[in-house]
């Protein structure tokens, strides 16, 4: 397989195999893939995360266990104004 790359990422290649902690600039390509691959069921494994929280909120508000947002939102100003340092203002 022939790959061909900007001269900014051929000089990042160089870059990475002169510090040593690379042998070849295949080992890097190796490694930035893999980075990619793990970079990848990382984000599809928090949209399933996001996916299921969504759908336990949902099921909750069904059930009638929900707050009103107004009430939500002066509970956590509330909180955020209890925090703060005292003439942070």
């Amino acid at each position: 397989m022939n790959v061909s790359l900007t001269p900014e990422l051929e000089q990042l290649v160089h870059q990475k195999v002169q510090t040593g902690r690379y042998t070849s600039a295949s080992e890097v390509v190796r490694e930035a893939l893999r980075l990619m691959e793990e970079r990848d069921r990382l984000e599809a494994w928090r949209k399933d995360e996001i996916r299921a929280q969504i759908a336990a909120g949902l099921e909750s508000l069904r059930a009638g266990k929900g707050e009103d947002g107004e009430d939500v939102f002066d509970r956590l100003e509330a909180e955020i104004d209890a925090e703060e340092p005292r003439g942070a203002e």
